[in-house]
């Protein structure tokens, strides 16, 4: 006779896979690349995450969560250890846990280096992702992972391209059967647990720290006031962007409000098309004085405001 659990088409696994790496490894657009559609914002700026994220990918029967945290860096101030404290509780969320670093440095940065060192005191077991292969060559790509596999014995080592897709299929089949036994923890059809207040708050963040220069990204944070939902289907949202100095609210705005509409334009454009549907975004430059030490901020991103 065939055993009532021979077939094994309707178990479904589920679990959670936390990105861990330093700033602008690539662990946002690998999430991304996983889920199939934009869930965190990207910037070429370090730092852009700010709280943990998370995105949800279906690989046939098996619901797979994963984690993007901050990047791990130096913290200087108090949002840097707020950022780096998240991304070390992330990194014990995860049924599995990835360290990406992006193999076109030249060298291994020290970020990298301090994560490897806290990952063998830790004895957490974790793969490695070397992200960016299509801008490295491929000497250093077999040195590279030689050289981060004598500082950590690695479960698996994968070679990745997330901006391209090259190889995150062959990781994701992996990743799927590293899975525990679970029903569903989300819905199938959702592709992340964020609110849609936060994501209208994370969209604007994303086109002011393309537009904007230098350090000043860094002094601003957006917050969504209000979310009405119109009659006709349409959603109403009202944002406020917090300055930390008074004279950045004419830099944000630009001569005449230009800036600011061509960054708010380009928010809602993105917004409509991930929620497809119409949005009248309305967006308000206020100063705020030393608001990145206002413990209120922190509860908004999930961070610790005395870490």
């Amino acid at each position: 006779m065939v055993p009532d659990d021979a077939d094994n088409s309707d178990v479904t696994k589920a679990g959670f896979v936390a990105l861990i790496g330093a700033p602008n490894a690539g662990k946002s657009t690998l999430m991304n690349a996983m889920v199939g559609q934009k869930v965190s914002i990207v910037t070429p700026k370090v730092q852009t995450t700010r709280s943990r994220v998370r995105g949800i990918a279906m690989h046939e029967n098996v619901q797979i969560i994963f984690v993007d945290t901050p990047g791990i860096f130096k913290p200087k101030r108090r949002l840097d250890r707020a950022m780096v404290q998240a991304a070390w509780q992330g990194a014990e969320d995860g049924d599995v846990l990835l360290l990406l670093h992006d193999c076109a440095r030249r060298v291994i940065d020290d970020d990298t280096a301090s994560i490897l060192a806290n990952l063998a005191k830790s004895g957490r077991k974790a793969s490695l992702v070397l992200n960016k292969i299509d801008l490295a060559p491929q000497q250093r790509l077999l040195e590279r992972a030689a050289e981060l596999s004598e500082q950590y014995d690695f479960e698996r080592v994968f070679m990745v391209s997330a901006e391209s897709g090259n190889g995150v299929a062959d990781l994701k089949a992996w990743l799927a059967a590293q899975m525990p036994k679970s029903p569903f923890l989300f819905d199938p059809d959702d592709l992340s647990d964020m609110p849609l207040r936060l994501l209208a708050a994370e969209t604007l963040r994303e086109k002011l720290f393309l537009n904007l220069h230098q350090e000043l990204p860094y002094q601003l944070t957006v917050e969504t006031d209000e979310w009405t939902e119109r009659e006709d289907g349409s959603a109403e949202v009202h944002l406020s962007i917090y300055v930390a100095r008074e004279g950045h609210r004419g830099i944000i705005l630009g001569k005449g409000g230009q800036t600011m509409r061509r960054i708010g334009t380009a928010a809602r454009k993105e917004l409509e098309m991930a929620l497809d549907r119409r949005v009248h975004l309305f967006s308000h430059v206020k100063y705020r004085k030393d608001w990145m030490n206002d413990s209120a901020r922190y509860s908004l991103w999930d961070l610790d405001y005395n870490a």
